[in-house]
């Protein structure tokens, strides 16, 4: 099951725009694979990128599901720098890490790694931000090439690995200054109060039971 995934992960374009109800690519594929997630709902890979899940699972070619898009050329994000406002809404939605920039400083698009996912443009505040056709009039995975989405993939794996990473990091911040704060207790808690003094232990060592499930999960 698992070598299926792969195999039907490596036949989409890793745009990652979530625009087939999955999370990701890799997503998608697990769940064609073990659950029989319809073919059809990759707007990227179009109609060719239908026929191939078909070829490799061995059922019917379906139409592209409507309700997922429509397939179109190769996009990439453009943003309008004049407009810009620097809030990095658009640096953190996006999966390639394919938006640079700083808090209140100007941001831009490094091209060649955007997948054109359209991700960054609903949580833009000053609509800044719009797909330019970089494909012309060729389409779905024709617009593409295994080169492109490998490069895709590798961009957004790393992606992963460094936001689960800051999120480790950050649950270990807080879980230090809550066991700080639970060790320090008492002296934060006015003297003879044990029912005050009770429920704020109860609520610093749930927070830290969450904070143990989160890292563990």
């Amino acid at each position: 099951m698992q070598d299926l995934a792969r195999r039907l992960n490596d036949l989409l374009p890793q745009t990652q725009c979530t625009r087939c109800g999955y999370p990701d690519c890799a997503s998608y594929a697990q769940a064609i694979a073990a659950e029989g997630a319809p073919l059809n709902q990759c707007p990227p890979g179009g109609a060719e990128g239908i026929g191939r899940l078909a070829a490799l699972t061995g059922r019917p070619a379906l139409p592209l599901n409507p309700a997922n898009g429509t397939e179109g050329p190769r996009a990439v994000a453009v943003i309008d720098e004049a407009w810009c406002i620097g809030c990095t809404l658009c640096i953190k939605a996006c999966p390639t890490d394919a938006i640079v920039g700083a808090n209140k400083l100007m941001h831009t698009v490094v091209e060649p790694h955007c997948t054109g996912c359209e991700l960054c443009i609903p949580v833009c505040p000053v609509d800044c931000i719009s797909l330019e056709n970089v494909s012309g009039e060729r389409t779905g995975w024709a617009a593409w090439s295994p080169t492109l989405a490998a490069q895709a993939r590798d961009r957004y794996e790393f992606h992963s690995i460094k936001a689960r990473r800051d999120v480790d990091d950050n649950e270990k911040r807080l879980e230090t200054k809550a066991q700080a704060k639970l060790a320090d207790l008492p002296a934060h808690t006015q003297s003879g109060d044990a029912a005050e003094l009770a429920r704020k232990r109860a609520v610093i060592e749930a927070a830290l039971a969450r904070a143990k499930a989160r890292r563990n999960a």
